[in-house]
């Protein structure tokens, strides 16, 4: 196969994950779990000396390309696997790349690193273990990346386009919407956001997203 995707879905790796399928590429996952300690093995630190998932290896026909950082993996794929004639989640032009480019980067820099706070104390770490106190301050940092976005929502809009880049879903949306995602639990403050809400139940109602979530069993 062209590529190999290590990581879990239960981790950033969904993100370059979404991609390969929502493209229809085969693909290898190679199952990386960074609890086994999978990550500090000498193979995989061979491919990712910083021993964090996901790890995307493009096997081309000059040689292996290899890949870490969630969004750039994410971005790579689209680029060097997608085809751009806005039909699908590829950029089609200069400007949707443009925004695919800033609004990656964006949640990086802005929205991450609350929104993982607030998913960690609003949900994910046992009951016992959570400080509300650090949801709520992160809660109340999110409210400015929030209502940039949904301003940049309410313009896209009124140019008769749904989403963050284009009419049509793109990977600016899958990579922006695979962060926010950790903010549902604040379920008050996603209110304050309505066209941001409703984007964000739209992404991640996507066919792609959700049978990665959710395997079929066989």
């Amino acid at each position: 196969m062209a590529l190999t995707i290590y990581g879990i879905q239960a981790s950033r790796a969904v993100r370059p994950l979404w991609v390969a399928t929502e493209l229809g590429l085969a693909f290898e996952h190679v199952q990386t779990d960074y609890k086994a300690g999978t990550t500090r093995m000498p193979d995989f630190l061979a491919l990712n000396p910083n021993g964090h998932i996901p790890v995307v290896v493009d096997h081309r026909p000059e040689g292996d390309v290899t890949v870490w950082e969630s969004m750039a993996c994410a971005l790579y794929i689209a680029r060097q696997h997608g085809q751009s004639d806005g039909l699908n989640l590829v950029p089609a032009t200069p400007r949707e790349d443009a925004e695919a480019l800033r609004w990656s980067f964006w949640t990086v820099t802005e929205v991450e690193k609350d929104a993982l706070t607030v998913l960690m104390h609003r949900l994910a770490m046992p009951e016992d273990q959570r400080k509300p106190e650090l949801a709520e301050a992160a809660e109340q940092r999110l409210k400015v990346p929030l209502r940039v976005l949904e301003q940049h929502l309410a313009q896209q809009k009124a140019r008769g386009e749904a989403h963050i880049a284009a009419a049509r879903f793109t990977v600016a949306d899958l990579c922006v919407s695979s962060v926010m995602l950790w903010v549902r639990p604040a379920r008050e403050l996603l209110a304050q956001y309505p066209l941001v809400s409703e984007w964000l139940t739209h992404c991640l109602a996507r066919p792609a997203y959700t049978s990665l979530r959710h395997p079929k069993k066989t």
